[in-house]
């Protein structure tokens, strides 16, 4: 080969060689770019400051550890909502395994408050299947769920975006992301909105004339504002490179900011908890109550022909309420007025004739997890309430005659599973709503349980009830025997366990006033 000819041949090689470097450094999969990256992640432990109008309400904590070929994350919330003269408690934690491409291996979950204490433990085999054991006191409720993909908690999704080098701002990307509470994937819209340097507290010293740890020192943090957006909530939250979050904020005002250890937990564990409670002492028309409607002795009118409020209209305040479930089916929202309206007669009148056959209303026939529509008991006890009825509404209406009849009504701390309620027949308005909606899954009446406040005597009160499918959504409480619900029901939120779940935590500072 002539001189000529081996430098061509160099020139082509090194050229090809160049063009592999490139594929593998620029084209690189996202899942090749987070198992790098990964490998360099930092143990350490984050704090926050959790407040409501500039009042601090909560703790939060994330730490970050390194096991060999896994990453441990564990995260901590607690939080004391101060209602009628009482601090109410709520207490989150989660403890997560990932491998190294921060994909989840086994979760275990507490939540403790108001609504009771519930814990989860679930392993992920393969990608494919998500095995979840759920618990509350002497109850457990075993399930697989099938996955279409790895799972991404949401709480780890600021870290998939970091190490997956998608902290671009002006990108808008489609995440798939696992709720452990709905045991359900769903798709989140994120986008990169903004980036900025933030300043945060990162040393604290302890002043006696204030009597509190203030800031001695601050740091700079380059960080990435992402929005997220997912089944019509909006969240947004600030980021640094680590995928820590430094900065965000909820739907409804709720803020959480990272702060040194000593601001965040050593403030909130020494705040003068008797005057916040005292600061909540007089009740104000319109106040929410960290309580359900069961436990405060709530009585309801049983029947619909006595349900008096036909219509309910609210001023909202507060806090972004378009990311709360409010403006659809029978609840209309423009501006900041809330209009609920009762089911008329002719809303009543079914299009359809039971089982339901629509393909688009299957997901609310199948069986879920705590609602076992499929088991032989709930659907011996479903043919045997609705016997040959065709027409929905009548289906629906001895149905909702069975539950508040022969579920009596107390307070609970179990698994609102609905096969153990039909065994027990006793509960609150979960327990009520699950057995409803699994009993009209089984009967062939398409039904979702849905949960929000209850307005009795001028205060809200956390309630869940039932929606069945008549050609229109329409609201079913089974707890109080009504059919439609009257309008006193305000939903915020769809969903099984995660709806009373996401409902004991504070709703920041959104006011409802009465009008």
């Amino acid at each position: 080969m002539t001189r000529r000819g081996w430098a061509g041949t160099i020139l082509v090689a090194w050229a090809a060689s160049l063009g592999w470097l490139a594929r593998r450094e620029f084209f690189r999969s996202t899942g090749t770019r987070v198992t790098e990256a990964a490998l360099s992640v930092p143990p350490g432990a984050v704090y926050y400051r959790l407040d409501v109008g500039g009042q601090q309400v909560g703790f939060a904590s994330s730490t970050i550890d390194t096991a060999g070929s896994s990453i441990l994350v564990e995260d901590v919330l607690v939080l004391d909502v101060p209602a009628l003269g009482v601090l109410h408690r709520t207490t989150a934690k989660s403890r997560a395994t990932l491998s190294r491409a921060l994909r989840l291996q086994d979760l275990d979950a507490t939540v403790d408050g108001d609504i009771g204490r519930y814990s989860a433990h679930g392993t992920v085999a393969g990608d494919t299947v998500f095995s979840v054991w759920l618990v509350a006191g002497s109850d457990s409720q075993f399930t697989r769920v099938p996955l279409s993909r790895p799972i991404v908690l949401p709480t780890l999704l600021p870290l998939r975006l970091a190490f997956g080098g998608e902290l671009k701002p002006g990108k808008t990307y489609s995440v798939g992301v696992f709720d452990p509470l709905l045991l359900a994937q769903r798709d989140v819209k994120v986008t990169i909105a903004a980036e900025s340097t933030l300043v945060v507290a990162d040393s604290a010293d302890y002043d006696s004339t204030a009597m509190a740890w203030v800031a001695v020192h601050s740091d700079t943090v380059r960080a990435f504002r992402i929005e997220q957006q997912t089944g019509g909530v909006r969240s947004s939250a600030w980021i640094d490179a680590a995928g820590h979050i430094v900065r965000a904020t909820s739907p409804v005002a709720f803020t959480m900011e990272r702060s040194a250890f000593e601001i965040a937990y050593e403030n909130f564990r020494h705040r003068d908890t008797a005057r916040v409670a005292r600061a909540s002492a007089v009740p104000q028309v319109g106040d929410v109550v960290p309580a359900t409607a069961i436990a405060a002795g709530v009585r309801l009118p049983a029947s619909p022909s006595r349900s008096a409020l036909n219509e309910l209209r609210l001023r909202l305040s507060g806090g972004d309420v378009l990311g709360l479930d409010l403006g659809t089916g029978r609840q209309r929202l423009a501006g900041d007025t809330l209009v609920v309206r009762q089911e008329t007669a002719a809303q009543l009148a079914a299009r359809y004739t039971l089982p339901a056959r629509d393909t688009s209303l299957q997901a609310y026939l199948e069986p879920a997890p705590l609602i076992q529509s499929d088991h032989p008991r709930i659907r011996a006890h479903a043919r045997a309430i609705v016997g040959r009825e065709g027409d929905p509404a009548r289906a629906g209406e001895l149905l909702l005659r069975w539950v508040a009849d022969h579920v009596d009504k107390t307070v609970a701390v179990r698994l609102p599973s609905a096969v153990q309620v039909l065994a027990r027949r006793r509960g609150d308005c979960n327990e009520h709503t699950v057995l409803y909606v699994a009993l009209a899954r089984a009967a062939g009446l398409p039904a979702r349980p849905v949960a929000g406040l209850l307005l009795v005597d001028g205060r809200f009160y956390y309630h869940a009830w039932a929606e069945i499918y008549l050609g229109d959504w329409v609201a079913v409480d089974p707890t109080f025997g009504q059919l439609p619900a009257d309008a006193a029901h305000v939903r915020l939120v769809r969903g099984g366990l995660a709806s009373h779940v996401e409902l004991a935590r504070p709703i920041g500072r959104l006011k409802l006033e009465v009008l």
